[in-house]
């Protein structure tokens, strides 16, 4: 049997000239952003004791970790198939400033198994982690961020999607549900099955007003009128009405700065709900589905580390949008036409200083493109001329 040795992994793919230049060029343009707005760039580890790495972060994440055995120490270690968790323990352990901090990333992770179908398993994650504040303006200024780099992409019209896990949370610990039940009411919500979802809690033993309360989250989800009926319902429960308060002043301020933002809600979002803590979102392109963004508030995952700290971030994954990125402008290129009575030192120095300059200057016969002038040996000199 013959073995292609040249056929990669699923999910797995090379990033070509053109398609590279797109991604580069956009994550160059982010990471700026992100420095103009006072995040710092750090750049994790590519490599990490499982423990760490996991610490807080529950069973998906693990099961999409790549493992490997140390050859030093015997130890378990992790190729990272997420950054936060790299990026909280270099705010709490590296770093160990007072106050607040902000840092961003830009890298690919591994995954051992994709999002879905058609997702990446070699995803590339450019993000930024505001820690040391747990204020509503803190989740403003990240989703801000977020905003502002994604509309710096050009991608068109985006829907930013807002939620928070603190509703099922509280609600799924005053039914004191066991870990199975609360894994299969899970599954139920996220899948949006309210019927199956009653008639599951109602089985469990819990009280009949609660019980239809939980079956009631999965339909609280759409526009701003999302947040009035959950009012009505949740108007006995005053943590949940400030977690409601902090939505609807959150949401009126970014609608004022982002008025091309396509706004919307859903309290049965819960993803990474053993990971994050409260305010949840993600960014959607409408016209495909897809998201391109996500983030939250994940406070005190940094404990372990001996630094628990309110925290809040996202990541965009540009490969998900790389047919969308616009192509960087095109530079000046200069092809070398060869002459044998050419100057040859004369050559390299007017290369140089025209790669000095910025422009791209190719040596050599390749196909030459629109554009394209040409460095050519004339009277005696080296001259830059059109082609």
């Amino acid at each position: 049997m013959t073995i292609e040795h040249w056929l990669l992994p699923d999910g797995v793919e090379d990033i070509l000239p053109e398609t590279a230049l797109k991604i580069e060029h956009g994550r160059r343009s982010l990471i700026d952003l992100f420095g103009r707005w006072g995040y710092e760039h750090v750049m994790p580890a590519k490599l990490e004791f499982l423990e760490s790495l996991l610490t807080g972060t529950g069973r998906d994440l693990d099961l999409k970790t790549f493992k490997v055995i140390d050859q030093l120490s015997g130890r378990m270690m992790g190729l990272p198939a997420d950054l936060t968790p790299q990026v909280a323990r270099i705010d709490a352990h590296s770093l160990g400033q007072e106050g607040p901090t902000r840092l961003c990333y830009a890298d690919f992770v591994l995954h051992s198994r994709p999002d879905h179908m058609l997702a990446s398993r070699n995803p590339l994650k450019v993000g930024a982690e505001y820690f040391g504040d747990a204020s509503l303006q803190a989740d403003i200024e990240i989703i801000s961020l977020m905003l502002s780099g994604l509309e710096s992409l050009d991608l068109g019209m985006i829907q930013l999607e807002l939620g928070d896990v603190s509703f099922f949370r509280a609600l799924v610990a005053e039914a004191q549900l066991d870990p199975a039940q609360e894994r299969a009411v899970f599954d139920l919500v996220q899948n949006k099955a309210k019927d199956e979802l009653s008639a599951t809690i109602t089985g469990y033993g819990v009280s009949e007003p609660l019980a239809a309360l939980i079956a009631e989250l999965p339909m609280l989800s759409g526009d701003s009128k999302t947040l009035q009926s959950a009012r009505r319902l949740l108007s006995d429960r005053p943590l949940l009405l400030d977690a409601l308060d902090h939505l609807t002043l959150l949401s009126a301020q970014i609608a004022e700065r982002y008025p091309s933002v396509v706004l919307s809600f859903d309290l049965s979002e819960l993803r990474g709900l053993h990971y994050h803590t409260g305010l949840v979102f993600s960014v959607f392109l409408p016209d495909s589905g897809q998201v391109v963004a996500k983030g939250g508030r994940y406070d005190n995952i940094g404990a372990v580390f001996g630094r628990a700290r309110p925290a809040t971030g996202f990541d965009v994954e540009l490969l998900t949008i790389a047919d969308r990125l616009p192509s960087p402008p095109v530079g000046q290129r200069v092809n070398v036409v060869r002459h044998e009575e050419g100057d040859l030192a004369a050559l390299w120095q007017m290369t140089e200083d025209l790669r000095q300059t910025g422009v791209q200057v190719i040596e050599g016969a390749l196909m030459p493109r629109a554009g394209d002038q040409q460095l050519v040996w004339i009277e005696g000199v080296w001259q830059v001329r059109d082609r």
